[in-house]
């Protein structure tokens, strides 16, 4: 790790919801459902926010908000969680060794997407990471959060 804190990060699990497209958009822009189209707006309020978000998807695994997705149709379930978790941990553990560990991570995801990133906590810091189980019903305590962050550049 590069000894450093980093700017807070956000990891948000996919939706059901897409865009109909057929041409590749970037996966914030994909995602319609649950807690997503909140994000993307205070995304799209503070820049510095998107470059920060990453997206737990059940097909592609731990993708960063600007890659490039297709609609797809895979659901999580605790057998996908388990095979995605090991290269969520690497993804992780890259981005904290090229970037800084995050001085907060804030986890929207539902519990069986918090299962792929069951190693967030021994990566950053049992201090460092919020979990918030059901995003789109839990958005405000999420906004709140983000709240705190508006001093980041």
């Amino acid at each position: 790790m590069t000894g450093h804190d980093a700017d807070p990060m956000i990891i948000a699990g996919c939706s059901r919801r897409k865009l109909q497209t057929a041409v590749p958009v970037p996966a914030l822009d994909l995602y319609q459902g649950s807690c997503i189209p909140a994000l993307r707006t205070r995304a799209q309020e503070a820049g510095w926010l998107r470059s920060r978000t990453w997206i737990l998807s059940a097909e592609h695994g731990l993708l960063h908000a600007d890659a490039p997705l297709l609609p797809y149709d895979r659901r999580m379930d605790e057998q996908r969680a388990a095979l995605l978790r090991p290269a969520a941990c690497r993804r992780l553990r890259d981005e904290f060794t090229q970037h800084g560990v995050p001085r907060e991570v804030l986890v929207l995801a539902e519990p069986l997407y918090q299962l792929a990133l069951a190693d967030l906590v021994s990566l950053a810091g049992a201090g460092r990471v919020r979990w918030v189980g059901d995003p789109a019903r839990e958005w405000d305590q999420a906004s709140a959060v983000i709240s705190t962050w508006r001093s980041c550049p």
